[in-house]
């Protein structure tokens, strides 16, 4: 895998950050076909994702949704929340992330396919 400020690859796919200062930053992910991202929460920030291409189902606290270019998603803090590629080419949608902290290391995953912590 390949990792800089910017560029991050994971078993899902990838993302790019494209902007970051204190508070917020903006990332532009892509889900493989088949992919999706681990069951999380976070404690101190929020996301809202924007679609911009492909099909995807996400769960926030429990409750579904069918997402295809356009849609957009709140995630407040602390909810349960992942999203899954169900198209057969690449999921991409923009992450803005707002909060007192923004490290990575603020995710508590909770069920994970790729077995991370």
């Amino acid at each position: 895998m390949y990792e800089n400020d910017t560029f991050v690859e994971r078993p899902w796919g990838r993302y790019f950050k494209l902007y970051q200062e204190a508070g917020v930053w903006v990332k532009r992910v892509e889900v493989s076909a088949g992919g999706r991202l681990s069951l999380q929460r976070h404690h101190k920030r929020s996301e809202k994702w924007v679609v911009v291409r492909g099909r995807g189902e996400a769960i926030v606290d429990n409750v579904r949704y069918m997402l295809g270019p356009g849609s957009i998603l709140d995630i407040p803090v602390s909810s349960e929340h992942r999203i899954a590629n169900i198209g057969q080419d690449s999921l991409v949608f923009i992450e803005v992330a707002t909060g007192e902290y923004l490290g990575e290391d603020d995710i508590t995953r909770i069920q994970d396919d790729y077995a991370r912590e």
